[in-house]
This record gives structure tokens, sequence and C-alpha cells, in this order.
């Protein structure tokens, strides 16, 4: 198997997810869940469950949805829609999906899943795989995780400096940056 490193795929798969994470969107709910768990937030653990479950949909994800008899392409039309509504809710400030972070005692599993690995992260990770490589996809993947650990480590120092009308301007600027991309990705996947 050939690598193909390609800086911009890299780029484009990192911005893709990094949007669609939104770990600076998400850190108001956690630092929520860091008082709840009495300032004890497991960052390094939240991560590597994060990123297990992001890497093992991204190779094992197509197999699940074989099972199902669904092809990829299809998959990221369904996945293009899902992006889409995930930003007109960054751009517009509204609530189209409902979910809740729980409430469980540990802050490992509502921050690993559902905040950070979420369904439409995983939803992201089978769209852009069917667009770029293999390689590029894991690269990007990383990039973000490594931000996310550490955002999750300085969500008190990341509070004080952005403010919350800073974390509402950057919702906003990729949110319409996602309008975009789901747009992109509906339109190459329905080529095929």
């Amino acid at each position: 198997m050939e690598l193909h490193f390609s800086f911009k795929e890299i780029f484009s798969v990192t911005l893709v997810l990094f949007a669609i994470i939104d770990i600076l969107g998400s850190v108001p709910i956690i630092i929520d869940l860091k008082i709840k768990a009495g300032g004890n937030v497991q960052s390094g653990k939240a991560t590597i469950v994060a990123g297990i479950i992001m890497i093992l949909f991204l190779f094992l994800g197509e197999s699940i949805l074989s099972l199902f008899g669904v092809d990829i392409e299809s998959f990221a039309v369904a996945g293009a829609i899902v992006i889409f509504f995930v930003a007109l809710e960054m751009v517009l400030g509204v609530k189209i999906f409902k979910q809740k972070p729980g409430d469980s005692s540990s802050s490992i599993i509502p921050i690993a899943f559902p905040l950070i690995a979420g369904a439409g992260t995983l939803t992201t990770i089978l769209s852009i795989r069917a667009e770029y490589q293999l390689v590029n996809v894991l690269v990007g993947i990383v990039v973000n995780l490594v931000f996310v650990y550490w955002v999750l480590k300085s969500t008190g120092w990341i509070q004080k400096k952005i403010g919350p009308g800073g974390v509402n301007v950057l919702r906003k600027i990729f949110g319409v940056i996602l309008l975009a991309i789901a747009v992109k990705l509906f339109r190459t996947s329905l080529l095929f």
C-alpha cells in the first residue's frame, strides 16, 4: 500500500473535523462537567477513548455499513445532510439536535462520546473517507486529537481568554465553513 500524503488534504480534513467536533464550542459543557466531577476531568483518557472510537470507525465503518447494504457514497450524502444541519445550528444559534452529555459520575464518557466522537463526527469521518486518502484522514484525526487534548487541559485558561463572545464568533465562522463543506460533499457524492 502506497502512502500519498497531501498537506492540502490533511489541512482540509483537519479543518472539517475541527469544525464538526467543535471542541471550543463545547468548552462551557466541559467546564460544567469539570465542576460536577470535582475539578477532575481526565483529559488524556477522554482523548484516547475518543481517538479509539474515531479510528475504529474510520477502518470498520465501511464494513458495518456493508452489513446493512449501504454504500459509502450514500452514507456520505446522509453525512452531508447531517453536517448541513449541524452547520445551521452553529450559524443560526438554534438547537436542532437534542443531546445531553449524560449524568455519569465519570467525565470520560460524556466528553469522549458524545461530545468529541459523537454521531456528527463519525458521520463526517466516513463522509470524508469517501473523498480523501485514508492516511490523510488518519493524520487529520490525530491532529484534532492533539488539539482536543490541549483544550481539555486548558479549559479554565481558554474560558478566561476567549470569553463567551469569542466562542460564539468561532462557532459562526466554522458554521459557515461547514455549510460550504456539506454542499461540496453532497455534490461530489451525487456524481458517483
